[in-house]
C-alpha cells in the first residue's frame, strides 16, 4: 500500500513583499549608504573626545536652542550638502566664559605681565598660555554689544557699550583722541603730535614726500594711539598697519578696529616686528614714546630692517622741534639737544638721508641698495652687516644691533630687490619676489593664474554671503593668505583684509603680499592672535586646518576664532571634506549656523567650503 504523501503545507509568507516592509528597507539602505559617503575616508570626530572635558559644556543647552535661521547665507539648492546631524549624547553646546573675561586677551594678559622682565618692555610682548592653560569656552559679548557703524561712518563713530573704556577720553582730553558723547565714542582726529586735527599734520608730511603719486602705499605706524594717522592716509589710497602695545592707554588698538582701521597689538621690544624685511614703504612715530636712541640704536634698526629700499621714516615728537617744546615736555633742553645728535649719528650710521626737519616733522630716506653704504661700513667700528641668512624670519626672530643687508644689486642706480610699480597697479603686477624665483615652484604664470582664480571665488563667495559687497563687513581676516590674491580681489570693496602667512607654511609668501601693496603678518594658529576680542567681520581660512592638523587642537582654533569674530560676522572655510565634516560638529557646539557648499571645482571634488553665519 503506497504511502499517503504528507498534506500541502502553505508556503511561508515574505516579509519584504510587504509595502510598509519594502518601504522601511529602503529608507534604511539609502540612509546607509549617503552615511558611509563621509564615513568610510574619515576618522569622524569621537564622541569621547568631544566630552573629556565636561567642565566645557553646559547639559543644559540643546541644540535646538539656538538654530536661527540665516539672514545672509544664501545656497543655491545644488550647491548644498546635507550632513548627517552630530550623535544625541554630544548635542551640547560649549559653555560661555565668565563675564571678566568679555576682553580676554590670551598673549597679553595683563594679569600675566607681572611674570616678566621689564627689560625693553619685555613684559608687555606675546606671552601665550601654555596647553594647561588654554581657555575652552566662549568669550561672551559685552552687555549692550551693538553692531558696529557701517563704514565709513565708523571712521567717526562707535558705541561706547562695545568699548567701554572712559580713560582715554579724560587723559587726551585736550588733544582730541576720543570723546564720550552720550552712548557714542566720537573720533574727531586729534592725537598727541596733532591735537588740532590730523589733516593738518598729513599735509605737513605731503608737503615733503609724494603721498599722492602712489609711490607710497603701505606705511607703518607705531604706537598708534586709535589709529587716526592710518585713518587719515585712507584718503591718499595709503594702507597703514598700526600697532600699539596693551599699555596705560587701554584698549587703544581696539579702539582702531572698532573704527573699521587696520592694526594689531604690537611692540619693539626683545623680537623683531611679525613682518619681512622690505615689507613699508614709510614707518612713522608721532611721539610713540619708543626710545629710539637706546640700547645701541637697536628699535631703529628694525625699521631699517621692515623699510622698503628708497622708504621713508617720519618722526614727530621728542627729541624733534625740542628748542621750541622742551618746556611742554618737561624735558631738559641739553638732555633732548643730546638725544637728537644722537637719533642723527644712527640714522647716518644707518646710510639714512635727512630729507628735511620742518618744525614737528623729521623724514629721513632709507638708501635703495647698499653699495656704498657696505664700503663705508668697512671704515666704522659699529654697526655691522647682520650676517643672518634670513632678514624675513618674523617670527620670535631676537633682534640683533646690526644692519639688515640689501639684496646685492650690479649697479649703483638698481633698486635692491628690484622695483615696484606704483600703486594701484603694482597690485596686480608680478611682484619682484616672484620674477626673481623667491618664492619655490611660483612664477608669474603661476601668479597671474592665482590671481584669475581667487577673482572667481570672490564672486562665488558673494552669492553666498550677500553682505560682502553691500558694506556690512569691513575688517576681514585671511589666516592662510598665500600670495594676497583673495584681498587683491575686494580691493574695490569698503573692506581691508589682514593677510596671515603661517610661520611654518611652506613657502614664506609675506613679502610678495606687501609688494602687491597689501598689509598682513605672520601667525603660528596654534597660538592666539595679536587682538582684542569681536574685531573681525570676516574671516576666511583656506586650507588652514589641513595645515595644522597634525599640529595642534583644531578645538583651540576654532575658539580663537570664535574669540575674534564679531557677532553678526561670518566665517568662510575651505578645505577637504573630511575636515569640513569635523569642523561642522565643532560650529554646531559653538551655536554657529553652518552650511556646507561644494566648490566650483564641483560635486565630486573633495574641497569643500563651510559657511558659517555668526547672527545672533
Amino acid at each position: 500500500m503506497a504511502t499517503p504523501s504528507p498534506p500541502h503545507q502553505p508556503p511561508a509568507p515574505n516579509p519584504l513583499k510587504k509595502p510598509l516592509i519594502r518601504v522601511l528597507l529602503t529608507f534604511i539602505l539609502c540612509s546607509l549608504s549617503y552615511i558611509l559617503a563621509f564615513t568610510t575616508t574619515t576618522t569622524t570626530t569621537n564622541p569621547s573626545l568631544l566630552l573629556q572635558d565636561p567642565n566645557c559644556f553646559n547639559p543644559k543647552k540643546t541644540l535646538t536652542t539656538h538654530q536661527n535661521p540665516s539672514q545672509s547665507l544664501h545656497f543655491e539648492p545644488n550647491h548644498t550638502l546635507f550632513l548627517p546631524p552630530n550623535p544625541p549624547e554630544i548635542l551640547q553646546f560649549f559653555p560661555y566664559c565668565p563675564r571678566n573675561f568679555t576682553n580676554y586677551l590670551p598673549c597679553q594678559d595683563p594679569n600675566k605681565e607681572a611674570q616678566f622682565n621689564l627689560t625693553r618692555f619685555f613684559h608687555r610682548e606675546r606671552h601665550c598660555p601654555e596647553k594647561n592653560e588654554t581657555l575652552r569656552c566662549l568669550v561672551p559679548k559685552p552687555e549692550g554689544y551693538r553692531r558696529p557703524f557701517q563704514w565709513p561712518k565708523s571712521r567717526e563713530f562707535a558705541w561706547f557699550s562695545n568699548v567701554p573704556y572712559r580713560r582715554l577720553t579724560v587723559l587726551k582730553k585736550n588733544q582730541n583722541w576720543v570723546r564720550l558723547e552720550g552712548d557714542r565714542l566720537v573720533f574727531p582726529g586729534g592725537g598727541t603730535s596733532f591735537p588740532k586735527g590730523v589733516e593738518g599734520y598729513i599735509e605737513e608730511i605731503n608737503g615733503v614726500l609724494p603721498l599722492k603719486k602712489g609711490n607710497i602705499r603701505t606705511v607703518l605706524d607705531v604706537g598708534c594711539g586709535v589709529a587716526s594717522f592710518g585713518a587719515a592716509l585712507l584718503d591718499y589710497d595709503i594702507l597703514t598697519m598700526s600697532i600699539a602695545p596693551r599699555d596705560i592707554h587701554e584698549a587703544q588698538v581696539q579702539f582702531a578696529l572698532e573704527r573699521g582701521l587696520p592694526a594689531m597689538l604690537g611692540i619693539l621690544s626683545v623680537h623683531r616686528l611679525p613682518y619681512p624685511s622690505r615689507s613699508f614703504d614709510m614707518a612713522h612715530c608721532s611721539r610713540c614714546l619708543v626710545p629710539w636712541t637706546g640700547y645701541d640704536g637697536l628699535f631703529l634698526m628694525e625699521i631699517d630692517r621692515v623699510l622698503r629700499p628708497g622708504g621713508y621714516w617720519v618722526l614727530s615728537g621728542p627729541p624733534i622741534y625740542w628748542r621750541v617744546n622742551y618746556k611742554g615736555w618737561q624735558r631738559i633742553p641739553q638732555e633732548l639737544e643730546d638725544e637728537q645728535k644722537y637719533l642723527e649719528d644712527v640714522a647716518r650710521r644707518l646710510c639714512w638721508k635727512k630729507v628735511k626737519e620742518k618744525r614737528q616733522l623729521a623724514v629721513w630716506q632709507k638708501p635703495t641698495n647698499h653699495i656704498h653704504c657696505a664700503q663705508k661700513l668697512k671704515t666704522w667700528k659699529a654697526p655691522k652687516l647682520c650676517a643672518d641668512d634670513d632678514p624675513d624670519a618674523g617670527w620670535y626672530k631676537k633682534m640683533d644691533a646690526c644692519i639688515t643687508p640689501l639684496p646685492e644689486v650690479a649697479d649703483i642706480r638698481d633698486v635692491s630687490g628690484g622695483a615696484l610699480e606704483k600703486w594701484p597697479k603694482r597690485l596686480n603686477a608680478a611682484p619682484p619676489r616672484i620674477r626673481g624665483g623667491a618664492i619655490v615652484g611660483t612664477t608669474v604664470k603661476t601668479f597671474n593664474e592665482d590671481n584669475q582664480l581667487w577673482k572667481r571665488r570672490v564672486l562665488f563667495y558673494g552669492t553666498v554671503l550677500t553682505s560682502l559687497f553691500t558694506g556690512q563687513y569691513r575688517n576681514i581676516m585671511d589666516m592662510n593668505a598665500g600670495m594676497g590674491s583673495f584681498a587683491a580681489a575686494l580691493v574695490n570693496y569698503p573692506v581691508w583684509v589682514m593677510n596671515v602667512v603661517p610661520s611654518d607654511a611652506k613657502n614664506n609668501t609675506l613679502g610678495v603680499i606687501y609688494e602687491r601693496g597689501l598689509i598682513g603678518t605672520y601667525m603660528n594658529w596654534c597660538e592666539p592672535f595679536s587682538t582684542y576680542p569681536r574685531t573681525y567681520d570676516l574671516i576666511h581660512a583656506d586650507g588652514l586646518f589641513s595645515m595644522y592638523k597634525d599640529k595642534c587642537d583644531i578645538f583651540d582654533i576654532l575658539f580663537e576664532m570664535y574669540r575674534i569674530l564679531r557677532p553678526h560676522g561670518a566665517v568662510v572655510i575651505r578645505d577637504h571634506v573630511d575636515i569640513i565634516v569635523k569642523i561642522k560638529r565643532i560650529t554646531d557646539l559653538m551655536g554657529w549656523n553652518g552650511k556646507v557648499s561644494h566648490s566650483l571645482r564641483g560635486p565630486h571634488h573633495p574641497e569643500k567650503i563651510l559657511f558659517i553665519d555668526n547672527s545672533p
